[in-house]
């Protein structure tokens, strides 16, 4: 099953389970979940977030395959670990089960249907043309991002308390794609991102507005439902602090040491979902 786990990036997969389900518990409260009924909805809405990822991921596989020889040439599509008709499969069933998971709650949270439905649309625009139009793709891997944590509020019932969140995921990831874009440029040659026709500098410069933005909303909800003298408005002030951190110098030396930046932010993002689970507990 190896194979299989680094074809979809279960590490990512787990992940974005995670930042579903904490996008929930942000929203409603840790102490104010009111019954199994609501856990059992986040672990659904985490499940079907987790499909989503993963089969994004195949997507991105399935289409980069000229690429990946030159940048990832131990990708399993690229190696024959896994065959193109498995991953397309394998695709087709994550596909129903995203939207399998969450047929017993949607009518209880109608906005999931609403976010999965966009999340796919934007990842089959993201293969088709997104992805090879720079900073348009980068922008859309951001949203799916993005939508992560609103789809976890949405189980809560009101997703706008973790809009802050949502918003911070965009401008991170935003800036992590744009680096990611600028270590491989040298194997995209079939796209045209932000490193190959506007150059290192700029693409470095963009990076870090990116960053910034993530940086600069972290105070959001110190400002507006988290109590700075809390122990959630501290645990959250602490952790981001940390998360903020690593950001500036994931960006710091661009456009020196990429793979060690793209490294950092994505370390960086880990931080700061910790930040973001923190806040539950209010």
């Amino acid at each position: 099953m190896r194979p299989y786990g680094r074809l979809v990036r279960a590490g990512n997969v787990a992940v974005s389970a995670v930042g579903a389900v904490v996008g929930g518990l942000a929203a409603r409260g840790i102490f104010h979940a009111p019954s199994s009924g609501f856990w059992i909805a986040l672990l659904l809405a985490g499940l079907s977030t987790g499909c989503v990822t993963a089969g994004g991921n195949i997507l991105n596989d399935l289409g980069d395959r000229e690429s990946d020889r030159v940048n990832h040439p131990d990708r399993p599509l690229v190696t024959g670990a896994v065959s193109v008709g498995s991953a397309r499969r394998l695709l087709a069933g994550l596909f129903a089960a995203s939207i399998l998971l969450i047929l017993p709650i949607v009518a209880l949270a109608p906005l999931l249907a609403v976010i999965l439905a966009s999340a796919w649309l934007v990842l089959w625009a993201y293969e088709r043309a997104l992805k090879a139009r720079g900073l348009s793709g980068n922008a859309a891997v951001a949203y799916l991002t993005a939508a992560v944590f609103l789809y976890g509020g949405a189980v809560a019932g009101d997703p706008r308390l973790v809009v802050p969140f949502a918003a911070m995921a965009f401008g991170a990831t935003l800036s992590r794609e744009v680096l990611k874009d600028m270590e491989d440029a040298e194997g995209d040659v079939d796209r045209r991102t932000l490193p190959r026709t506007h150059g290192l500098p700029l693409a470095g410069a963009a990076a870090r507005v990116a960053a910034g933005v993530a940086i600069a909303l972290s105070p959001w909800p110190l400002l507006t439902f988290l109590r700075p003298g809390s122990v959630a408005g501290i645990m959250y002030a602490a952790i981001v602090l940390v998360a903020d951190a690593l950001f500036v110098a994931s960006v710091r030396r661009l456009p020196g040491d990429l793979h060690r930046a793209q490294r950092t932010s994505k370390f960086a993002m880990t931080v700061a979902l910790l930040a973001f689970l923190a806040a539950a507990f209010r």
